[in-house]
């Protein structure tokens, strides 16, 4: 790679690609004027860290963020090039070229200027590839959970924090964003896969399974939802997952019409991802599965077969009598302060079960939102198992 002269070159001109190979420098106009007319300002000023710093602070003031940024994508050329090329010798069995990771790389300037600190004594070029290197390394990583998932899958293995991000992407509102979020997590709750199955053969829940989402999310929510609903909620939530860990490369670095009009649109080609994602829809496996609801409902049923009996009597007839504590206490002749205790004795015995169960067979353990969403179901199956 023929590298760059001048500061104005430094910070006015992009790499172009010849398939997998540097092949020059594009220059943007208005961004050469611009650095002609600051060097006029201060032309003894010739080092180019001095002119990252500048382009740096200036990037914080609202007026100028949008040129100080360019100035700086620019001007980080040459180290997410070099980045990119130490990962494509690293990882020389993937499928991606030399400008697949230096898009990959390139898009991470605005998480390199948040977190950079030049009072720290970092030099921006080295901070910016120490970040290039971990931002291909972590797209493989995500890319690799994507492609191997189906659609229902991807809705297991993605945390709470990564579908958050992949909704907000998606420009959703607050209000849809928290529907879809309580209806994925009693979707992760009862959607259980059998310990053989993998997330890339994980088929499409069941009906009985769908209105059971439905009737744990509407135990949670004032408004009702059908299972129809739900389960396009769930789609839209996989959708948004892929566009999140697997999005479109867009480059910045070709320029499109004159030298006055320089656009940062030009797209790599990438009929690689289009037929991956196909080839991954139409591999996805329809197997036969066991209702993973009906298992967890013999398990509850086999924990409260094996409760004292004086606790079975009062979980009878707080749910299927309907008595309040103070009756329960006259029936059993014991004390009132102790029924609420003892009730929550049991769901908690319950909840347990539940979790020891699920780690054991299904290697899922239950995170602190899950568990809450559980308690919530688990109030639900106590009434509709003493009434049924």
């Amino acid at each position: 790679m023929q590298p760059r002269k001048s500061v104005i070159e430094i910070f006015s001109t992009f790499i172009q690609f010849d398939t997998e190979r540097f092949h020059c420098w594009a220059t943007d106009g208005r961004l050469r004027r611009s650095m002609q007319n600051n060097l006029s300002k201060s032309p003894d000023e010739t080092s180019e860290e001095i002119w990252a710093i500048y382009w740096h602070k200036s990037w914080h003031q609202p007026a100028t963020a949008t040129i100080s940024k360019q100035h700086l994508i620019a001007y980080l050329q040459e180290a997410c090039y070099w980045s990119s090329q130490k990962m494509v010798q690293m990882f020389a069995n993937t499928q991606h070229t030399l400008p697949d990771f230096f898009q990959i790389a390139i898009t991470q300037c605005d998480r390199i200027l948040k977190g950079f600190n030049p009072t720290q004594g970092f030099v921006l070029k080295n901070y910016a590839s120490t970040i290039f290197g971990t931002a291909i390394r972590e797209t493989l990583r995500q890319r690799h959970e994507v492609d191997i998932c189906s659609t229902w899958g991807i809705l297991r293995k993605i945390s709470q924090k990564r579908l958050l991000e992949a909704l907000e992407n998606a420009g959703l509102s607050k209000e849809t964003i928290t529907s879809y979020v309580t209806a994925w997590n009693c979707f992760k709750l009862i959607y259980v896969p059998s310990q053989a199955g993998t997330s890339r053969q994980l088929a499409r829940p069941d009906d009985k399974t769908w209105e059971a989402i439905a009737q744990a999310y509407n135990s949670q929510t004032i408004s009702r939802t059908t299972p129809q609903t739900i389960e396009t909620w769930m789609q839209a939530c996989a959708k948004a997952a892929r566009n999140y860990l697997y999005p479109n490369i867009t480059s910045i670095n070709a320029p499109t019409g004159s030298e006055d009009t320089y656009e940062f649109v030009d797209n790599i080609p990438s009929n690689e991802q289009d037929s991956l994602l196909s080839e991954i829809i139409a591999a996805e496996e329809q197997q036969t599965r066991t209702s993973q609801l009906g298992e967890m409902n013999q398990i509850l049923i086999d924990a409260v077969s094996k409760l004292e009996p004086e606790a079975q009597a009062i979980l009878k007839l707080y749910y299927t009598q309907g008595f309040t504590q103070q009756q329960i206490a006259k029936e059993l002749q014991i004390q009132q302060y102790t029924i609420s205790r003892r009730i929550a004795k049991v769901r908690d015995t319950l909840l347990k079960t539940l979790a020891k169960w699920s780690k054991a067979k299904l290697h899922i353990s239950m995170t602190s939102d899950l568990l809450k969403s559980t308690n919530t179901v688990m109030e639900e199956w106590l009434q509709s198992y003493y009434k049924g």
